[in-house]
This record gives structure tokens, sequence and C-alpha cells, in this order.
């Protein structure tokens, strides 16, 4: 199994959940995060004051996948948030060891 955790814009959040959605892939984590990369924040006016955002608002979706269907997954999220600016994000894979389904006890690809 393998754990793919993608950055994107946030205005890209529907884009990709309907697009994994479409593949067949309906279960994933979508966390609220903040960060910077090469796109070293930004600079915005308030009330006439120039100030710097280090940190820009990003989502995080986590989606956890059988080994054969990772790379389509990587395909769905790339496709669907690339802009081809600075700042689109990042995809990292991780190989994961086990899942278990709470519920019922199921492991493994079951889990999924």
């Amino acid at each position: 199994m393998k754990k793919i955790e993608a950055i994107i814009r946030t205005h890209n959040l529907d884009a990709v959940k309907d697009a994994l959605v479409r593949g067949g892939f309906h279960g994933m984590t979508v966390t609220e995060v903040r960060g910077f990369g090469r796109q070293k924040g930004k600079t915005e006016v308030f009330r006439g004051a120039e100030y710097q955002v280090d940190f820009i608002p990003k989502h995080k979706v986590e989606v956890v996948v059988d080994d054969a269907d990772s790379s389509k997954v990587v395909e769905i999220i790339t496709g669907a948030a690339r802009s081809g600016q600075i700042g689109d994000g990042k995809i990292f894979i991780t190989d994961l060891a086990d899942a278990i389904r709470i519920r019922t006890g199921e492991s493994g690809k079951m889990a999924l």
C-alpha cells in the first residue's frame, strides 16, 4: 500500500476531489495547512500598510491506495492541480506497512 500526500493550492481542492472521485478513489483526508517553498510567501496590503505573509495557506490531501493504483492517483492529482506556476504544490509518496478498519478489524488491502 502507498500513502499519497499532496500539498495543493486551496482553490484547487474541489477540482482534485472531483477528479479523484471520478477516478474511483473515494476515501481521502483533507487538512488545511500553511507553508512555503520556492514561492517564499507573498506581500499583501492591508489599510495602506504593506506586510509580508511568509506561510501561504494550502490544503493537504491524503489518499491511501494499493501499490498498483499509486501512479494513477498521482496522475489524477497532478492533472487537476497543475497550473504551471510556482506554488502548485508537491506530492509525497510513502510505503504504508498496514491499515486496519476499526469497525470490522479488517487489515491490509481489505481495510481500504
